[in-house]
């Protein structure tokens, strides 16, 4: 117990774990390293399967107002479109469909660069068959979905961590 006018000192200790884990620890990232490249270079090639968003019928294309931002987030907004253009994750387009952005501030402090897809996502539809099943084990250390928590994050490098 302290007594009044004692100086004391109390001292806690945590274990630290990284926010964002290093890949080299993970063991399939170190047996197929070469298929992890250390910065992604573009989009995937062209495939033979073409893939379509349903319309709801009579749906006419939608283009939402761009929200309004501040001149630091216009700033990061320029510079996020440059870098996904430069990668040609993105491109130019004339497409009378749109969808407005807007940023989410990261555990780190950087901003998320988030399209808000709900206008158009109301004039889609929707899939009507179920997800598979998930009660079967895939692996050794999932037992059960409900008594084994399996936590799963996919980072794409820096971009969306």
């Amino acid at each position: 117990m302290i007594k009044g006018g004692c100086v004391a000192y109390l001292a806690t200790m945590v274990e630290a774990q990284k926010e964002h884990p290093d890949l080299g620890g993970i063991r399939v990232v170190c047996e197929f390293s070469d298929v992890f490249p250390a910065e992604l270079p573009g989009l995937p090639p062209d495939r033979e399967i073409e893939f379509v968003i349903d319309l709801v019928s009579g749906a006419a294309p939608i283009s939402k107002a761009p929200y309004r931002m501040a001149p630091v987030e216009l700033k990061e907004l320029k510079a996020q479109l440059q870098d996904l253009l430069d990668k040609e994750f993105v491109r130019p387009s004339m497409s009378p469909w749109g969808a407005p952005v807007l940023f989410v501030k990261k555990k780190d402090g950087t901003l998320r660069l988030c399209v808000d897809y709900r206008e158009l996502n109301k004039v889609t539809v929707k899939n009507k068959y179920p997800l598979p099943r998930c009660d079967a084990p895939t692996s050794q250390e999932v037992t059960h979905p409900r008594t084994t928590p399996v936590l799963a994050r996919l980072t794409l490098l820096t971009s969306w961590a």
